[in-house]
């Protein structure tokens, strides 16, 4: 199964980009992101085109979640599991996707340190692992894909003083992040690849894409039996080169059938 994780920012936007991507590389799965649409105007028609059915949580103008799959989609939940506090913001979709059970997160921004949306980021994380605990077992195969706006350790920004002071790479984010892997989850691209400046996002500004000053906030967490088969760990430049591109890569994991 080749599964893939995209913030495509705007997907209205990014069809140009999204449909011929998904014709070429032909993902089983794709976790997207910040779709920025009603899920009345979501295009499920145009993925079930392509061979895709999907899943698609969004509310309004702003954030908006989905996954596609070639392997079926079952169970699918809306935001976070009923009894935990409910978002205002479509952020997670989850569903079961060829018996794997897979959630699409779009984690938020924070904007800033000690703003009230850095807490709700925290809260955020928290309550994810609330939803991970009431819909699904570690010891099955999950996966938790999306963009995390976390930078895990700073081998995963180009310049760590560059962003000191800043959100994505303090502490307390850290910490949060590292609370929902130990819920029974590895990032099985880091344990791949360990080498420095392999990011995902690269602001459009600067030209930091073409000068490979970015940061690694999107990323596939697997459950331990499932991370035991990941065969492939990859971010895919090409997606973010080219004409009105998203300013984050597409990131891929392949896993092997057990």
């Amino acid at each position: 199964m080749l599964v893939a994780t995209w913030n495509v920012n705007s997907l209205n936007a990014r069809m140009p980009r999204v449909e011929p991507w998904l014709e070429e590389v032909a993902p089983d799965v794709v976790c997207l992101q910040e779709t920025k649409l009603t899920d009345e105007a979501f295009p499920a028609d145009a993925f079930a085109a392509l061979g895709y059915e999907s899943v698609h949580h969004g509310l309004n103008q702003w954030n908006g979640v989905a996954i596609l799959s070639k392997v079926g989609i079952e169970d699918p939940i809306l935001g976070f599991n009923e009894g935990i506090e409910a978002d205002p913001d479509a952020r997670l979709v989850s569903a079961t996707c060829g018996g794997v059970r897979i959630h699409s997160v779009y984690v938020p921004n924070g904007r800033e340190v000690d703003h009230d949306h850095y807490h709700y980021k925290l809260s955020w994380l928290g309550r994810l692992i609330d939803h991970l605990d009431a819909t699904t077992d570690p010891g099955s195969e999950v996966i938790v894909a999306g963009d995390w706006n976390i930078a895990p350790t700073d081998i995963d920004v180009w310049d760590p003083a560059a962003f000191e002071g800043s959100t994505h790479v303090t502490d307390r984010e850290r910490t949060a992040l590292a609370a929902v892997v130990d819920w029974g989850l590895v990032d099985t691209f880091r344990q791949r690849h360990p080498e420095p400046g392999l990011y995902s996002y690269y602001d459009y500004q600067a030209g930091r894409f073409h000068k490979r000053e970015g940061i690694r906030i999107d990323y596939l967490l697997a459950s331990k039996s499932l991370a035991d088969r990941a065969v492939l760990d990859v971010v895919d430049r090409n997606g973010r080169k080219g004409t009105k591109p998203s300013d984050h890569c597409p990131v891929l994991t392949r896993y092997r059938a057990a």
